[in-house]
């Protein structure tokens, strides 16, 4: 609105202001008193007068009396602006003379000392229009878009092509560095030349006059055209100048001789007339108490000006601002939009950064804990396996040493068996010897029939053959004595590899019950863990309980020594001890059945 534009202008000519040596605005810079004298005079009174504002010493003074808090602030100054001078603001004024009275006080503090190709006058107008297009925020900049557009209007009132490759590579350089350009820095860019190449100052200085009447002056068209007057009915040249409601014309282009207005509204219209009387390219404009017949150059120009009347005309219809002015605020409300989404993306994209952030951080503590319980799961891994192999290890030399006495008892068994051969090979050997001998016998008892005439002979071999029998029968005896010694030696011999072999047995069913032990213990291992994981549960839940219920006072009641459980239907009949006693001995008995 009017009052924004109005505080841009006053932003430069405020900031130029010397401070004093606490780094502030001083009083008399700001305020009239005293006859207007100094700079003082120069802000705060001369803006009443531009502004055609009623000027109060009064208030003035009241407002920046002296007390406790010092010299007036930048701060401070910005109420008494809006309260007595903006708020009275009627808009009857002239915007030039208010921009050039503020530009007076700025210009010669920030102006560059280098030398430019633009004179002070088209400084003053790029100035004007830097706070025309320039954010809504301070210190003032132009962004980069809107460099764009003011060069794109210059260039296009020089006639010159448009460097769109030139303006981007100037785009990236400016956007490493910062938002856009201040009011100074922009006039130094224009007036350096540097998109104007190949254009004298002449030129450059009537585009930069063209976008001011525009952007600044509201002008949508101006031109030369002929005029019938009312009166006397002739033909004069006039200098027309189009504005939103209005269209002045003069005797010339310098716009010094004002002779009239026609004054738009929506019940206005514009038609073309047929050439008459020596007069080519005629329309006609038609308003409430007045109509005026005008004739252009050509036909182009007729054309421009009937249609550029009519668009102002639709304008006011709509009630809509100019051309221009909707642009600019298109373009802020989308620069707006814009940064609105970059930064709605921005936060989006912080709070997928943190819930990334949480979920790595989830991910993490999993992690360790998998690698916290692999860690145990390898570790209880290799004791099993550690007391399997130490169990194998005894296994295995328990059955080398049964293997070497198995192989000592063998060999013991086959020692004997070796002497139980020959026994039996003497036994044979002894009964062969007895047949003979009973053959020897019935062949004596042939003989003594034979030879009855020989019994001395037959007495003494009967005698002989007596003694013979009994020392056979001594042999018989000894010989049935050895076998059953040999007997007896090979029993024991089974007996003992018997006895090794139940001892195998015995090893193998100690071996199982050592495996069914370990797995038990596995399992009581699982089962204290669970009970401890519950009992820190249930410790957890007591630590809250406790924290809840911290700071009340609870009555004590006299009751027994001994703490009593509370269940669900009142005190328990046994104390927890007693119940600790009780479980111990079930599990004793249970353990007994098993």
């Amino acid at each position: 609105g009017l009052k924004e534009e109005l505080l841009k202008s006053i932003w430069h000519a405020f900031t130029a202001l010397d401070l004093d040596r606490s780094g502030k605005v001083s009083k008399s810079q700001l305020k009239a008193s005293g006859g207007c004298e100094g700079p003082g005079g120069v802000l705060s009174h001369n803006l009443c007068t531009v502004l055609n504002v009623p000027h109060d010493p009064v208030a003035l003074e009241e407002h920046f009396r002296d007390d406790d808090e010092g010299p007036v602030s930048n701060q401070g100054y910005m109420p008494y602006l809006n309260k007595f001078i903006l708020e009275k603001v009627q808009g009857n004024f002239d915007k030039v003379e208010f921009n050039r009275m503020c530009w007076t006080l700025c210009a010669k503090k920030n102006l560059s000392k280098t030398p430019l190709l633009i004179s002070d006058e088209d400084a003053f107008k790029v100035w004007v229009i830097f706070n025309f297009l320039s954010e809504d925020k301070y210190p003032l900049v132009i962004v980069p878009e809107e460099i764009e557009y003011l060069l794109k209007k210059i260039t296009e009132a020089m006639g010159a092509g448009w460097q769109q490759e030139q303006f981007d590579h100037y785009k990236i350089a400016l956007n490493t560095s910062r938002e856009g350009l201040s009011a100074w820095e922009l006039i130094d860019l224009i007036g350096s030349g540097q998109f104007s190449k190949g254009m004298d100052r002449q030129t450059v200085s009537m585009a930069i006059n063209e976008v001011f009447n525009e952007l600044i002056l509201d002008v949508l068209k101006q031109g030369y055209m002929l005029k019938k007057g009312h009166k006397r009915k002739n033909w004069m040249e006039r200098w027309f100048v189009l504005k939103p409601n209005i269209i002045s014309y003069y005797v010339s282009e310098d716009l010094k001789d004002k002779k009239g207005d026609i004054i738009l509204d929506g019940n206005c219209c514009v038609e073309a007339l047929p050439d008459r009387d020596g007069k080519k390219c005629l329309f006609l404009i038609k308003c409430l108490d007045k109509t005026f017949e005008i004739s252009a150059s050509d036909k182009k120009k007729k054309q421009e000006w009937i249609q550029a009347i009519q668009t102002t005309v639709n304008l006011l219809r709509a009630g809509s601002p100019p051309p221009h002015k909707e642009a600019r605020q298109k373009r802020k409300e989308l620069r707006q939009k814009l940064l609105a989404e970059q930064e709605e993306l921005e936060r989006q994209m912080k709070e997928l950064q943190a819930a990334n952030e949480n979920k790595q951080k989830e991910l993490e503590t999993v992690r360790k804990q998998l690698e916290a319980a692999a860690a145990r799961a390898a570790e209880e891994e290799k004791k099993r396996l550690q007391t399997q192999v130490e169990l194998q290890d005894r296994f295995s030399l328990e059955l080398e040493r049964e293997k070497l006495v198995r192989q000592k008892m063998e060999e013991q068994v086959a020692q004997k068996s070796s002497e139980l051969e020959q026994y039996l090979q003497r036994v044979r050997e002894l009964e062969e010897m007895y047949k003979q001998l009973q053959e020897a016998l019935e062949d004596e008892k042939q003989a003594r029939q034979d030879e009855e005439t020989v019994r001395k002979l037959q007495a003494r071999l009967l005698e002989e053959e007596s003694a013979k029998r009994a020392e056979l029968e001594k042999w018989h005896l000894q010989q049935q004595q050895t076998i059953q010694m040999t007997e007896a030696e090979k029993q024991e011999l089974e007996n003992e590899r018997i006895i090794k072999e139940q001892a195998l047995q015995v090893a193998m069913q100690q071996l199982k019950q050592l495996e069914l032990e370990r797995k038990e213990a596995l399992e009581q291992y699982e089962e204290v863990k669970k009970k401890l994981e519950t009992a820190a549960n249930n410790t957890k839940s007591w630590k809250d309980k406790v924290a809840h219920h911290e700071g009340l006072i609870r009555l004590i009641e006299p009751g027994s020594k001994n703490p009593h459980l509370i269940t669900n239907w009142g005190p328990a009949a046994f104390t927890e001890a007693e119940l600790e006693q009780r479980q111990k001995s079930w599990k004793g008995k249970k353990a007994t059945s098993e």
